[in-house]
């Protein structure tokens, strides 16, 4: 039985089962007999196949078999009961293997092995005194048996940082130990969805971001769990260069509408370029006159004397990321008239 096999019968309803290492999922009633659907059970440990009897027991003859069908094989008859003894075992070699529990015909493996996986059926017939037919129950319980998984290990290729629309980024997820391993991956500790630039292995081991973007920027780690057990990874950071975005000029001086500053005539004034950007962008001030366009300065900031300017010039500021071979712009006008606060 398959993953999605087990996860149908596991639809049907879920309960946590009370003893170490076991895990008890949908259920099957009926008006006689309880047992559960589906239970998970860890390798070397025990696993009781309860059986839960909605009757009084005094006075009712109970007679029945368990079975056991391993994945690809046939039926097995593992042992016949009758009311709360086991009057046979099939096989000298299921001997040490099952332990049939009275007196509600449990059935217990005292150390779960690959070779205990499948499906346990058991048939029952059910005499009560006041009833002249005998009452027939089948149920079927289907067992799994994993190893629980170790901490899990991840790893980031390339192990740099990464450039922005250029590069990929691929991310490997393992673990030494551990059966029908399934793996998720958390950006910030939020769960990482398939989308047109995040591609998943199978099992979601792997995950190759293509091409790599500012948002993909954070903390990754990654999930490892099978039916009995779950493990984190540690955290590794992903670095992006990227930009320059949100391009602006700010300056303390002045009034601003817009993108005009407006200055006292004579008053020094200073500009700056700011970007969002890694690494830092550089910044080129440009000026615009009569549709001619002048370099000014280099850098992050700039500085005009103002009765040096016409009554209105305009500049621009162009920032450039010499990693990512992005650039933006902005341009601005500079206007000198009286504002009647001296400034």
């Amino acid at each position: 039985m398959n993953n999605s096999d087990v996860h149908r019968r596991e639809r049907e309803g879920e309960r946590e089962g009370g003893r170490e290492g076991e895990r008890r999922d949908g259920e099957v009633n009926s008006e006689f007999v309880h047992v559960p659907a589906v239970l998970h059970g860890v390798k070397g440990k025990s696993l009781l196949l309860s059986v839960e009897t909605h009757f009084q027991n005094k006075d009712v003859e109970i007679q029945g078999s368990w079975y056991q069908t391993r994945p690809g094989g046939p039926k097995t008859l593992l042992v016949t009961f009758h009311n709360h003894s086991a009057i046979m075992v099939a096989s000298m070699r299921h001997r040490n293997r099952f332990s049939f529990q009275p007196p509600n015909a449990s059935l217990l493996i005292p150390r779960l092995d690959k070779a205990a996986e499948g499906d346990y059926h058991l048939d029952l017939d059910i005499h009560f005194p006041q009833r002249q037919e005998l009452v027939r129950v089948e149920r079927t319980i289907h067992v799994t048996v994993d190893v629980p998984v170790s901490t899990p290990v991840i790893q980031k290729t390339p192990s740099s940082t990464v450039i922005e629309d250029k590069e990929n980024v691929t991310w490997t997820c393992w673990v030494e130990n551990g059966t029908r391993v399934q793996y998720q991956w958390l950006r910030n500790n939020m769960p990482l969805d398939a989308s047109d630039r995040h591609q998943f292995s199978h099992n979601n081991s792997t995950l190759v971001i293509s091409p790599v973007r500012k948002k993909d920027i954070g903390q990754y780690h990654c999930l490892a769990r099978n039916h009995i057990s779950q493990r984190q990874s540690h955290t590794q950071d992903l670095s992006v260069f990227y930009g320059p975005y949100n391009l602006a000029v700010k300056s303390d001086h002045g009034l601003r509408t817009g993108e005009v500053f407006t200055v006292n005539p004579g008053e020094l004034v200073f500009f700056n370029c700011q970007a969002d950007s890694n690494p830092p962008n550089s910044c080129m001030w440009i000026s615009k006159t009569n549709n001619a366009t002048e370099v000014i300065t280099v850098g992050l900031r700039l500085e005009v004397t103002s009765y040096k300017l016409a009554q209105a010039e305009e500049f621009l500021c162009r920032a450039f990321n010499n990693v990512t071979q992005k650039q933006d712009e902005t341009q601005f006008t500079l206007v000198v008239a009286s504002l009647g606060t001296g400034g």
